[in-house]
């Protein structure tokens, strides 16, 4: 009977609260009326979150009547796994999901090897289904937007991914389909649980966020003073040139976009990582150089280059002598670090602005 397992004065909750949606507090919040303690809800949490199932009562003291109460008040959901590529030329997989609603999306995993017996994983996950701002050489952007994912459907990304892998993933970056940004709340709680040690016990400072340079979401990340790192999509330093590559110039102008991540630097500390997608005859020239230089003068950043991945060919990496040039000019004008990013996958689509919700 129902009242045999459910406390007095507790309301039964109209949907079940999913489980990998909500961090360890939040259960712990929403679940407390049943009698649940928060050491209930860690215990909870890593049940749900590494092995998919609910803990088991005596081993855990968990009351018969207490996880009865939990089961009947929450659900533990799982992504559709639709097909799954490994890349024979360097080991990038690529994993297609799909939600309860069969919409489609998908997660890179990347293989690292710092040294000899050391091979373990970062996990690139999406945060929307399609995206909404449109930048010309991304095949998300293309897609358009259908709709942002829920925490869970974040989090049961890497969750399904390390239950794949031989070795363990110790980093996430948000990196893939969508804007994280503009799904912040989801984001934020996923990269909470990710973090915490009852749920997949990853490092907060191995945790990435990307962004195409949405200056309310950068500014919340800097009110909070949260631990994980930032990226931002630049491209141009030039607004009118960036305005034709990423439409998002229009609604958050470059000069700022500065300003917000010169406030993040001061209130966090962090050095600004900008990804710089080399696309050949347009943002690598000297010209190029001395314009980001002039933006950026006085805001520690890191300079990420890495080639575009366009299937159209509208847009291509640069040869190695223009490659070479831009990097003679970067030194010349820029004094911050400037990184040559590998683009892993590309053989089976899973290079970055080449996700888009369909295996080739």
């Amino acid at each position: 009977m129902p009242g045999k397992t459910t406390p007095p004065g507790f309301q039964p909750l109209e949907t079940p609260l999913l489980l990998k949606n909500l961090t360890s507090a939040e259960l712990h919040q929403k679940l407390a009326p049943l009698g649940l303690t928060a050491r209930h809800a860690r215990q909870l949490q890593v049940a749900a979150v590494r092995h998919g199932d609910y803990p088991r009562a005596a081993a855990n003291g968990f009351s018969a009547r207490l996880l009865a109460g939990v089961r009947r008040a929450t659900a533990i959901p799982r992504l559709k796994l639709l097909d799954r590529r490994v890349s024979p030329r360097d080991g990038f997989a690529k994993y297609l999901f799909a939600g309860t609603d069969d919409a489609r999306f998908e997660a890179v995993r990347i293989p690292l090897l710092h040294k000899a017996g050391d091979q373990k994983y970062v996990v690139c996950v999406s945060s929307q289904v399609g995206c909404a701002l449109g930048c010309d050489f991304c095949a998300t952007g293309r897609l358009g937007f259908q709709r942002d994912l829920t925490t869970w459907e974040i989090v049961d990304q890497v969750i399904q991914i390390q239950a794949d892998s031989a070795h363990p993933v110790r980093g996430v970056v948000f990196m893939g389909m969508g804007e994280p940004l503009l799904n912040l709340n989801a984001v934020l709680r996923a990269a909470q649980i990710f973090a915490e040690p009852c749920g997949l016990a990853i490092s907060a400072k191995a945790i990435t966020i990307s962004t195409a340079g949405i200056i309310p979401g950068i500014r919340r990340l800097a009110s909070e003073c949260r631990s994980y790192k930032l990226i931002v999509s630049l491209t141009s330093a030039d607004p009118r040139r960036r305005r034709e590559l990423m439409p998002v110039e229009q609604a958050h102008p470059t000069p700022a976009l500065i300003a917000a991540l010169r406030d993040y630097h001061a209130t966090t500390g962090q050095r600004i990582t900008l990804a710089w997608p080399l696309l050949a005859g347009i943002n690598t020239s000297a010209e190029a150089a001395r314009q980001l230089a002039g933006l950026t003068r006085g805001l520690p950043v890191q300079l990420d280059l890495i080639d575009v991945n366009d299937p159209t060919g509208r847009y291509r990496p640069p040869t190695r002598a223009e490659l070479d040039a831009f990097r003679d000019a970067l030194r010349a004008h820029l004094a911050v670090p400037v990184v040559r990013r590998y683009s892993g996958g590309q053989d089976i689509h899973a290079a970055c602005g080449m996700l888009a919700a369909a295996m080739s």
